[in-house]
């Protein structure tokens, strides 16, 4: 990381920590919202853009990080231990659903995937002596550590930023550890990386069960921020949000989901002084950025940067060689 990347991510780091400041409980609400979806994102980002794989459940295994930790937490059990065993319920069942993978590719995995979610939601919306049914679950407490509660919404978003920088943390390592190199290879040419001793089939299904943890995460945080949730939160449509946060932001770029997240959780939110026009106006931003640059916003700024970024060319005089 060089001394300007870093001073960036010094700057980022204190935005966050002053942004809710002064704010209202709608946006304070609102940014830890935008937090925990960046967690989400982040793991579809790198079963989507890092290891090249379609999934639309990643709101599914939002769901079941939720309901396991809203579940635990009503019977008494700390947030903290619920949290954990919803990451590792997300990350197996996100190794199991990974073996189809194993045979199918692409918009074939993704039918895979939507058919995961919505079984899903089928069986949260129906098994109502567990989940609620369609009334869904609520009066799960928001967590206190070592005597210091996090009732409010100013300290549950300090708590949520905490979770965020682990959480970012944890994928900065993983993409640069010999699993992420392999991801990447495993995106670029399947082939090419089986015949250079990669195992694809095992870092397909590593790449499903990480993403699928990082989503049971953002569930385990949904539950006490929101404090009710019911089947419908974790319908397919939040699945295609998560993967319209991944594209918007830049697939298969580190900052690309928490890019992609401020756009679809903040941006209508800016443009709601528009009154009834505010969605036809964020649609046409969207489709218009998705049509001149589908490698997302960081995309665009990498093309605007290059453009910008003075050429060496060489001495003309040279070209013919010296003449003697």
């Amino acid at each position: 990381m060089t001394r300007l990347q870093s001073l960036l991510l010094v700057l980022g780091i204190a935005a966050l920590l002053v942004a809710p400041i002064g704010q209202g409980n709608y946006i304070v609400y609102t940014l830890c919202s935008w937090l925990l979806f960046s967690i989400a994102a982040m793991g579809l980002n790198l079963t989507l853009g890092y290891a090249g794989q379609v999934s639309l459940a990643q709101a599914a295994f939002m769901g079941i990080g939720a309901y396991i930790t809203s579940l635990m937490t009503l019977a008494g059990i700390h947030w903290g231990l619920a949290a954990i065993i919803s990451i590792a319920a997300s990350f197996a069942v996100g190794l199991v659903l990974g073996y189809p993978a194993l045979r199918v590719q692409h918009h074939f995995l993704a039918f895979v995937t939507l058919a995961f979610n919505t079984l899903l939601f089928l069986v949260l919306r129906n098994e109502e002596e567990i989940t609620g049914g369609s009334f869904g679950l609520s009066g799960m407490e928001r967590p206190s550590f070592f005597g210091f509660s996090i009732d409010s919404n100013m300290a549950f978003y300090y708590f949520s930023l905490v979770c965020f920088l682990i959480a970012a943390s944890a994928m900065w390592w993983i993409l640069r550890s010999p699993w992420g190199r392999a991801f990447k290879a495993l995106r670029e040419n399947p082939i090419r990386a089986e015949s250079l001793g990669l195992k694809i089939r095992r870092q397909t299904l590593l790449a499903f069960a990480i993403g699928s943890a990082f989503g049971g995460l953002a569930g385990a945080l949904q539950a006490p921020l929101v404090q009710f949730i019911e089947p419908g939160s974790f319908a397919l449509i939040h699945s295609l949000k998560l993967l319209l946060m991944v594209v918007v932001g830049g697939s298969g770029f580190f900052f690309g989901p928490m890019l992609g997240a401020a756009v679809v959780i903040l941006l209508p939110e800016l443009l709601r002084f528009t009154e009834g026009y505010y969605l036809i106006i964020y649609s046409a931003m969207v489709i218009v950025l998705m049509v001149y640059s589908p490698s997302g916003l960081i995309g665009l700024g990498q093309r605007i940067a290059e453009k910008l970024k003075p050429r060496h060319e060489a001495r003309r005089d040279l070209q013919q060689g010296a003449q003697l």
